[in-house]
C-alpha cells in the first residue's frame, strides 16, 4: 500500500506557528519602546495616587473638612492664574514620570554566595575561639557568623578585602603563636595571592583583616631626591609612611611614598642585609644602592655568584673596584679593613689635635657583598681565611669611620654568613615571598 503525503498545512504549520510567535514578540518589543514614557508615567500616578490615599487615611477625621477645604482653595488659585492649569499638568506629569521611573534596588547585604563565604569563615574560626567552659559561646558550630563578623568587604569577584572579626576575651591574643594560627587560616579561607594587613586591637578584642593593594613595579632606578645619608631601599604603601619623593614613572612623575635607609655616624642601624629567594631581586636592590651611594662616595663591589650583574658599573667615577674572584674578594676586603682602621686612626688623631676629620674619612665607603657564602666554601677548599671574616673591622667600626656594609644573599645559604655579619647587620630586607620559619 502506498504511503500518501501529509497534507502541506500539517507539514509547514509548525513553522508558521513560529514565525508569527517571532513577529508578535518583535511587534511587542517594539510597541514597549515606544510607549515607555507612558508606561513609566502611568506607573507613577498609580504610586502618587496609592501615597494620597494612604495620607488621607492617616489624616484624623477632624483635619479632613480643613483639608479639603485647603485643596479646593489650592485648586481654584491655580485655575484662575495665567497658564496655571498647564504648569499643574506638567507638574503632576513630571512627578508621576519620577515617581514612575525603574530604580536599581541597593543592595543591603551580601548574597547567597557570600554570605556562604562568611559561614564558612566562621565554622573555620570556632575550634580557635570557643572553649567547651564558654556558657555563650561567640563561635559555635552552625552558630549565626553576623554577632562576631561586624563589618566585611567584598570585591568584584566575591573575593573578601575587609574583614572585623570580635572574638572573646579569654583568646591569647598577646601570644605571637596564636595570633600567627589565626592570622594563617585568614590568609588561607580568604584567598591566596594577595598580601594581607592584620590589626590587631587587643583591648576591643577586635581584629581587622584588610587586602593592601598591589605595589607599583614600573618605577625604575633613578636619582631619588634624597638628603646624603638617606638611601631609598623601595616603596610601600601611601598610610605607611608620612614622606613622598617624586619619582618618575613611565613618562610622569608622580608622588610616592618611600622605604628609606639612614645611614652615617648617627645612624641606628648602619648595616644592611638582604635576603630573599634566585630571582626575588636582591643584586637589583644592590645596584640600586650603588647608583644611589656614587652620588656622594665611594663603592667597593664584591660579587660572589660570578655572573658579572656590576660589570655597568666598571670604570665609572668613585667605583673603587668590582671583583669577581676569590683572591679579588680577598685583598680588596682587606684593604677596606685596613681603610677603616686609618680613617679611625686619623679621625682620632685630629680630635686630639683639635681639628675637624679630614676630608677623605668623611667621604662615605660602601662595602656591597653579594653571595658571600660562595666565596666562604671556595676558601675553605683552597684554605684561605674566609672573605667573611675580613668584613669584622668595617662591621663592627663602620658608623665611626663612614663605612657602609651591604650583604645580600639566598635564603638556601644564610647559615653560611658569618656570627659578625649577622650581629652587625641589623637592617634586614626580605625579597619576594617567606615563611614563618624564614
Amino acid at each position: 500500500m502506498a504511503r500518501r503525503p501529509l497534507p502541506r498545512i500539517l507539514s509547514s504549520g509548525s513553522a508558521q506557528i513560529t514565525r508569527s510567535r517571532e513577529i508578535a514578540r518583535t511587534a511587542a518589543d517594539s510597541a514597549t519602546d515606544v510607549l515607555h514614557p507612558l508606561i513609566t508615567v502611568s506607573r507613577g500616578l498609580r504610586k502618587l495616587a496609592a501615597k494620597g490615599r494612604q495620607k488621607w487615611a492617616g489624616t484624623p477625621k477632624e483635619r479632613r473638612g480643613p483639608t479639603l477645604f485647603l485643596v479646593a482653595a489650592c485648586i481654584l488659585v491655580v485655575a484662575l492664574i495665567p497658564y496655571g492649569p498647564l504648569v499643574a499638568l506638567i507638574t503632576v506629569m513630571a512627578a508621576a514620570a519620577w515617581q514612575g521611573r525603574v530604580r536599581t534596588p541597593v543592595r543591603t547585604g551580601p548574597d547567597e554566595a557570600e554570605t556562604a563565604r562568611l559561614q564558612a569563615l566562621y565554622e573555620a574560626l570556632v575550634p580557635y575561639f570557643s572553649v567547651p567552659e564558654d556558657p555563650a559561646p561567640l563561635f559555635a558550630h552552625r552558630g549565626e557568623w553576623s554577632k562576631a563578623f561586624s563589618e566585611y568587604e567584598f570585591d568584584g569577584n566575591g573575593r573578601l578585602t575587609r574583614l572585623r572579626v570580635t572574638y572573646p576575651a579569654y583568646f591569647t591574643d598577646g601570644e605571637a603563636a596564636a595570633r600567627a594560627r589565626i592570622e594563617q587560616l585568614l590568609h588561607a579561607k580568604s584567598g591566596r595571592g594577595r598580601e594581607y594587613l592584620f590589626t590587631w586591637d587587643e583591648e576591643g578584642n577586635e581584629l581587622v583583616m584588610s587586602v593592601l593593594p598591589a605595589l607599583s613595579t614600573d618605577i625604575a632606578a633613578q636619582r631619588f631626591v634624597t638628603v646624603p645619608g638617606e638611601t631609598v631601599l623601595g616603596f610601600t604603601d601611601a598610610d605607611a609612611v608620612q614622606r613622598t619623593v617624586p619619582v618618575v614613572q613611565g613618562d610622569i612623575t608622580v608622588q610616592a611614598p618611600p622605604v628609606v635607609w639612614r645611614t652615617g655616624p648617627r645612624s641606628t642601624e648602619p648595616h644592611l642585609l638582604a635576603v630573599g629567594g634566585p630571582g626575588s631581586g636582591t643584586t637589583t636592590l644592590l645596584r640600586s644602592i650603588a647608583l644611589q651611594a656614587l652620588q656622594h662616595g665611594d663603592v667597593l663591589i664584591v660579587e660572589g655568584s660570578g655572573t658579572g650583574e656590576y660589570s655597568c658599573l666598571i670604570g665609572r667615577a668613585g667605583v673603587l673596584a668590582v671583583e669577581c674572584g676569590l683572591a679579588g674578594a680577598l685583598s680588596s676586603l682587606e684593604w677596606a679593613a685596613h681603610e677603616t682602621e686609618r680613617r679611625l686612626i686619623a679621625a682620632n688623631r685630629a680630635r686630639q689635635a683639635g681639628q675637624p676629620a679630614p676630608e677623605d674619612t668623611r667621604r662615605p665607603l660602601w662595602i656591597l657583598v653579594d653571595r658571600p657564602g660562595v666565596f666562604g666554601h671556595l676558601a675553605a677548599a683552597d684554605g684561605h681565611v674566609d672573605p667573611q671574616e675580613l668584613l669584622s673591622v668595617p662591621l663592627r667600626h663602620g658608623r665611626a669611620a663612614h663605612v657602609t656594609v651591604v650583604v645580600a644573599e639566598q635564603f638556601d645559604s644564610v647559615d653560611a654568613l658569618t656570627e659578625a655579619v649577622r650581629t652587625h647587620t641589623r637592617a634586614r630586607v626580605v625579597l619576594g615571598g617567606a615563611g614563618v620559619d624564614d
